[in-house]
């Protein structure tokens, strides 16, 4: 796998990777070309709005902000881009209005992301501890939202032309939901965890883009930047939960409503 392939170089975000090139348990690897992640589309130059519709040919967009991020930050370029279908599929557990149980109990005006949520790694906590809080928010996800977890799956496995899931910081949502979608392509363990880890490469500059945001400036504070490296144990163990309660990823799934045929189609999509 040469992971320099695997990176994709955009003005406005800095943390995008395509999903290609990981081996699977087969012997096979995932091909490139279908299945991207990023950190939030915000600042995309219409340079990158063309590099990625018309030479990644991208169709389709799954944003897994909440509705308060997608209110206070706006929803992107890209959906003003025919060819590109935007799909906001939260998974925090709807609130009201702006999903975002603090963002609802705000005034119009005082519209606010719930950060523990947005950015699970941010807290001042020992370490011990935050594994703890960073697992149970990434099972929340599945806990709260199924919903959106199987439908952001489906528009990955059924969509035309390549598809992109993101978050805020393309790290914590999107990575559960990456793990999720290359587990059911039979990604390798070992490589799940490595993909999830990787945009611990990206962390300085992920974090500079961040705190230049009103929506998430004041969440973060002034700590360096490795100390919010994405650590292998909270993908692992995060999988570890869904063995051992699910008999693994596929499992969960199941019991969610998810087919046979859905998971032909991202197998399809991933390995061809």
């Amino acid at each position: 796998m040469n992971e320099l392939t695997r990176w994709i170089a955009l003005d406005g975000a800095v943390n995008v990777r395509d999903l290609g090139g990981l081996p699977t348990a087969g012997g096979g690897t995932t091909r490139f070309g279908q299945i991207m992640r990023s950190d939030n589309l915000q600042g995309l130059s219409e340079t990158d709005v063309r590099r990625l519709v018309d030479e990644l040919k991208l169709r389709d967009v799954v944003d897994l902000r909440s509705n308060a991020e997608v209110h206070l930050e706006g929803p992107g370029p890209l959906t003003r881009v025919p060819e590109v279908s935007v799909h906001h599929l939260t998974l925090f557990a709807e609130g009201g209005r702006h999903t975002d149980v603090e963002a609802d109990t705000a005034g119009a005006r005082d519209v606010r992301i719930d950060a523990a949520r947005v950015l699970p790694w941010q807290g001042r906590r020992e370490e011990d501890e935050a594994e703890i809080r960073v697992l149970g928010f990434y099972y929340a996800y599945l806990r709260d939202r199924p919903d959106s977890v199987l439908a952001a799956l489906r528009v990955l496995a059924h969509g035309e032309g390549a598809a992109l899931v993101h978050c805020a910081a393309g790290k914590d949502r999107t990575g559960v939901v990456c793990a999720l979608a290359l587990s059911v392509a039979g990604v390798t363990r070992e490589a799940i965890v490595a993909d999830y880890t990787a945009t611990g490469e990206r962390m300085e500059p992920l974090l500079s883009r961040l705190r230049a945001s009103d929506t998430y400036r004041d969440d973060l504070d002034s700590r360096p930047a490795d100390s919010h490296l994405p650590r292998a144990e909270y993908m692992e163990n995060f999988l570890g939960v869904l063995d051992e309660r699910h008999q693994g990823p596929l499992g969960w799934l199941g019991e969610h409503g998810w087919t046979g045929e859905d998971t032909t189609a991202l197998r399809c999509r991933l390995l061809g």
